[in-house]
Order: C-alpha cells, then sequence, then structure tokens
C-alpha cells in the first residue's frame, strides 16, 4: 500500500470509559491487537506498563499516547492498538503516525 492509499477516515480511535478509567481503542487496516499501554499516575507522576506482540511495533505509538492522554485527563488511560496495511513505506508509517495523533489530538479537544 503506498500512502497516498490510507483514508484516514479507515483509522478508528474508539473511547470508552471504564469507571473513572479510560479505554482507547485505534485499528486500523487489517484489524488486530498489536500493543496494550496502561498509562496511570502514581503521586505527580505519570508511569506506563507496555506489552507488545512480538513481531509487532504499535508499541511504539500505543505508550505516548497513553502516557499524553493520562496527563491531560489526570486518569488511568489503557490503548489498545493495532494498525496492519500490507508493504507499508517509510512515509505511509509516518501517515500513520500523523493521522492517529491528529485523531487523539480531536479526542482530547473533545473532552477539555
Amino acid at each position: 500500500m503506498t500512502t497516498n492509499q490510507i483514508d484516514p477516515e479507515d483509522i478508528e480511535l474508539k473511547a470508552t470509559a471504564v469507571g473513572r478509567d479510560l479505554l482507547l481503542l485505534i485499528s486500523g487496516g487489517v484489524r488486530h491487537i498489536g500493543a496494550t499501554s496502561t498509562a496511570y499516575l502514581e503521586g505527580e507522576q505519570v508511569k506506563v506498563l507496555t506489552s507488545a506482540v512480538p513481531h509487532h511495533k504499535e508499541h511504539t505509538i500505543s505508550e505516548p499516547i497513553a502516557i499524553r492522554v493520562a496527563e491531560a485527563l489526570n486518569k488511568t488511560v489503557t490503548v489498545v492498538m493495532g494498525i496492519h496495511y500490507d508493504n507499508l513505506t517509510k512515509e505511509g508509517i509516518m501517515d500513520v503516525v500523523e493521522i492517529v495523533n491528529l485523531k487523539v489530538n480531536q479526542y482530547l479537544a473533545q473532552q477539555i
């Protein structure tokens, strides 16, 4: 898949309240679970635990997103992420990251 074939609408961010906490499911292309990151507050500091399925790279995106959202909303946040497009170029990967960050920014703008 080339970069200009990635439809931003294909990448979805779904938010689910879990009590006071938040679950974000971010998926696109061939949807799956590639990584999970949970960011939580410990005193004034945000800590994160991440688990990645071998040979998947979503943790490089899920971890900073979990931290950013937990800091912004002052709550525990788990990000479950699975995005896969066959034969994605480096530019395509950068496009996916940009789309995901845009969707997270839009979500946060609605919450704050």
